[in-house]
């Protein structure tokens, strides 16, 4: 995988990401170039960000932190210690937070 196709791929992900969690009043979004910053009622902030330089997705929650690799065969980012995936790992954490499930959806046509 080349530099164009992590950037794409990394790219993707977030605008999935912010996608999926635009709606929710439980909890504020920002967005910067590469970055979904996730901060709830209580302070809390959750990070998912792109790492050019290690071509991986990074997510920061509290005081826990995982990296993603792209498996390109899959299209799934996995991460690089027990291979769970990002999107799961994020439904979950996310929903936790809220007190309620917040079943990742794929984007909306267009987006």
């Amino acid at each position: 995988m080349d530099q164009n196709e992590y950037a794409s791929a990394a790219d993707a992900c977030l605008a999935a990401i912010t996608d999926w969690l635009a709606d929710v009043e439980d909890l504020d979004l920002t967005t910067r170039d590469g970055l979904v910053q996730i901060e709830f009622d209580d302070g809390a902030r959750y990070v998912v960000n792109r790492q050019g330089a290690a071509r991986q997705m990074w997510l920061a929650a509290g005081a826990r932190a995982w990296h993603y690799d792209l498996d390109t065969a899959t299209g799934e980012w996995l991460d690089d210690r027990d291979h769970h995936n990002l999107r799961d790992r994020l439904v979950e954490l996310v929903s936790d937070k809220v007190g309620r499930a917040l079943p990742f959806r794929a984007p909306r046509k267009g987006s």
